[in-house]
């Protein structure tokens, strides 16, 4: 998908909005088209085929998102209109607005437990110079602790935090060319940026959670990353030994350059298992980057990371990345409200 964009110019406010929806931003939270657009026969017919058309859109948003997307679209149509007999409505759009209405639709709450695409891109430039849309498609449940109780089938605020940065210059040196190993990958979001977008030579998406891992193969298929070789997913359960286990073998083969994970440190009882784990990967590669995103949700929970960070003679510093203004934001979408910090640790006796 190719768009020209320019700052003031309808495609580029289009694209923010398309972009948008398809990572399912709340439509109180979207980037709305202005009125004098809205009206447009021609900007319906884009809205239409490029977010509604659903024979022509392989991953579509659930119906029920469609629909209160769809009903706020067609209210803010009606105030756009200036002359009734001038200004004229979709047909298009009526007929699928139509359509979601007359249909069963399951609650907002038995939608968000359900598996739904979800599509997440950012915008970078072509080897000639264009924009492109860069997307991943993930299976996400999306509420907050799925109905198997856990909360990896769904992407949270601070991986969407470290991969924008990973987009970018700075950040895709840590990736490119290089092998990553992602601790507590849930959705898988993070690896398949690495695999399928920053140009990692191999990616090994690990959880403790066997259940989430099948969930991983799942998201990989969508991105067509199942049958490359440089791509594993493997079940990790943090504070147990490395050997005897696969990682044995996979460092052997493929020695890790870098460790990458985002909202691990969201519970003091975990801390300790997961500082072991990284400790036991530094100490076969010394020279390991361990990058890690966490939203701080409690200041102490992160004053005990860092803390037994030091015990265990691990070096910590933050790598400073503001999240982006909105209508400047090439980057995926996701509150800012609370505080994100990207850790960048490397064992003490490194130089």
């Amino acid at each position: 998908m190719v768009h020209e964009f320019t700052k003031s110019s309808p495609v580029a406010s289009l694209s923010l909005f398309e972009r948008q929806y398809f990572q399912l931003v709340e439509p109180k939270q979207l980037a709305w088209p202005v009125r004098d657009q809205l009206r447009l026969p021609e900007i319906q017919v884009w809205i239409h085929d490029h977010m509604f058309n659903t024979e022509s859109l392989p991953y579509p948003p659930p119906d029920r998102y469609q629909l209160r997307v769809l009903k706020q679209l067609m209210s803010r149509i009606e105030e756009a209109i200036i002359d009734p007999n001038e200004d004229e409505i979709s047909d298009d759009l009526m007929s699928r607005l139509s359509t979601l209405l007359s249909s069963k639709l399951p609650s907002e709450a038995l939608t968000s437990q359900h598996k739904s695409y979800v599509t997440y891109s950012y915008i970078s430039e072509d080897r000639d110079g264009r924009p492109r849309h860069r997307n991943i498609t993930l299976l996400e449940a999306r509420s907050v602790l799925s109905s198997s109780g856990t909360t990896g089938l769904r992407t949270w605020e601070a991986a969407l935090h470290l991969g924008s940065f990973l987009t970018t210059e700075d950040g895709e040196a840590f990736v490119k060319d290089r092998h990553v190993l992602e601790l507590g990958a849930g959705t898988g979001f993070l690896s398949i940026l690495c695999a399928k977008h920053l140009g990692a030579a191999r990616v090994v998406a690990t959880d403790g959670d066997p259940g989430v891992v099948q969930s991983l193969d799942e998201n990989l298929s969508l991105n067509r990353l199942q049958s490359i070789n440089a791509v594993r997913t493997e079940v990790l359960k943090w504070g147990r030994p490395l050997q005897p286990n696969w990682i044995e073998e996979e460092i052997a083969k493929y020695p890790h350059d870098v460790i990458l994970g985002a909202d691990l440190i969201y519970d003091k009882e975990i801390i300790p298992l997961l500082i072991d784990t990284i400790c036991d990967l530094i100490s076969v590669i010394p020279t390991l980057d361990v990058v890690i995103a966490a939203t701080v949700r409690n200041e102490e929970t992160i004053d005990m990371f860092t803390t037994r960070c030091e015990e265990s003679e691990l070096r910590l510093s933050y790598i400073l990345f503001p999240a982006a203004a909105e209508t400047e934001n090439r980057g995926f979408f996701y509150s800012t409200d609370t505080p994100i910090r990207i850790m960048h640790i490397r064992g003490e006796l490194y130089e």
